[in-house]
This record gives structure tokens, C-alpha cells and sequence, in this order.
């Protein structure tokens, strides 16, 4: 069966759902150089599929983001744009730029409620599990993997504070990404690859789906 188009930007069409994606793994880099191969891309196509209706993703990631810059991206929709649902991935490069796990939550919490403001549902997936990073030398992986741990907590906290859903990545994929590296990570062996998008993508999409399916929906 063919999925239902996907289209990006504008305003809402009759029957379909529009998906923002701030963060820093929905856009084109290491592990997805096509669009449809990014985490936004592969959400929004499972997404439509699923709610068997047009998705129109309005991307405003960009690789390497961390916490602090998702104030400036959601500064790039215009005012009056107000997503049905959005979903953002965020942490690992706070840990591995020792931002302030205190800093980190507040961006975070503060972009949630911003979009919560315009009607936008919230799906937040966590810091993954930074154990994976195998080119990371002890004892600095033990120590990025427990703060990985530390901020994901703290995020979980901040996301349910604000009324959205997390979405644990260290449980729900770090698993995969422990024990199948070569294929979940791409080259550079810090961004996940094209199977290591699919596998987030699958692990956050129930989450899309219940959030779109809400009672005001």
C-alpha cells in the first residue's frame, strides 16, 4: 500500500496533519543524506501511513543543535504556524559539550511550553544512551553514559511538568545500538545511520500516534 503524500510548510490542507520537528537528528546529515532517510522524514511517511492521511513536516532541526538552540528553531516558524503534533530529540551533544544539566532542562521545558502555547501535542524522545559511543575512551564513555542517564531523567521530568510525552531512548534503542554499532551508527560513529533512524523512527512513532488521536484532535 502507498503511503499518503507527504508536503512540507503552508497551512493545514483538509484531512491531513502537520508534524514540526525541532532538535538535532530530523535533518539531512551523517547517517541521512536524503530526506526521506531522516528521522523527520521517516516519522512523517509511518505517520501517514498509520493515520492513513496526508503529514506535512515542517523541519527546523539542525545536527549538532543542542538544548540551548531550540528556542532560535522554533524562532523560524512564523507566529501563526501551530503544528498538530511535534517531536523533538535532543541531548546527546548537551553531554558531550558539558552543558549544564540544569540549562539543558530549562531550553527544553521552555520550547515545550512555547509549542504547547500555539496547540501543539508534544512527543519528546530522550538522551539516548551515550554507552554507545565506543570511539568515546574510558573513562570518559562511563562518565558521558551517566550523564546521558542523569539528563534523560531530568528531561522525563520536565516533559511530563509541561504536559507532553517522553519517550525513553536509552530503553527503548540503546539496546540495539549496544550491541549492533557498526549498523546502527554511521560513519562517523557518533550520528546514528540510516537503520539507526528507522529504529528511533519505530520507537517514537506510538507516541505520534497517540498524541494525534487525543480526544481535541
Amino acid at each position: 500500500m502507498r503511503s499518503p503524500p507527504i508536503a512540507s510548510g503552508g497551512a493545514r490542507s483538509r484531512g491531513s496533519d502537520r508534524l514540526a520537528a525541532p532538535g538535532r537528528l530530523a535533518r539531512r546529515g551523517p547517517g541521512a543524506t536524503r530526506r526521506k532517510d531522516t528521522l523527520g522524514g521517516r516519522l512523517a511517511r509511518k505517520l501517514a501511513r498509520r493515520m492513513r492521511r496526508p503529514v506535512r513536516l515542517r523541519t527546523a532541526a539542525v545536527v549538532g543543535a543542542e538544548s540551548g538552540d531550540l528556542p532560535a528553531q522554533l524562532a523560524t516558524l512564523a507566529d501563526e504556524y501551530a503544528a498538530d503534533v511535534a517531536v523533538i530529540v535532543v541531548g546527546g551533544n548537551d553531554v558531550t559539550h558539558r552543558v549544564p544539566l540544569s540549562a539543558s532542562v530549562a531550553h527544553l521545558q521552555e520550547t515545550i511550553a512555547q509549542l504547547r502555547s500555539r496547540g501543539t501535542e508534544v512527543v519528546v524522545g530522550t538522551c539516548p544512551d551515550l554507552r554507545a559511543l565506543r570511539p568515546v575512551p574510558q573513562p570518559l564513555r562511563s562518565l558521558a553514559a551517566r550523564w546521558s542517564r542523569q539528563l534523560a531523567a531530568a528531561q522525563a521530568i520536565a516533559v511530563a511538568r509541561e504536559g507532553a510525552t517522553a519517550v525513553d531512548l536509552r530503553r527503548s534503542v540503546g539496546p540495539l545500538f549496544l550491541a549492533q554499532p557498526n549498523e546502527m551508527f554511521s560513519m562517523d560513529r557518533f550520528h546514528p545511520s540510516a537503520l539507526g533512524y528507522r529504529r528511533m523512527a519505530e520507537a517514537l512513532l506510538p507516541a505520534l500516534v497517540a498524541a494525534l488521536r487525543t480526544p481535541d484532535r
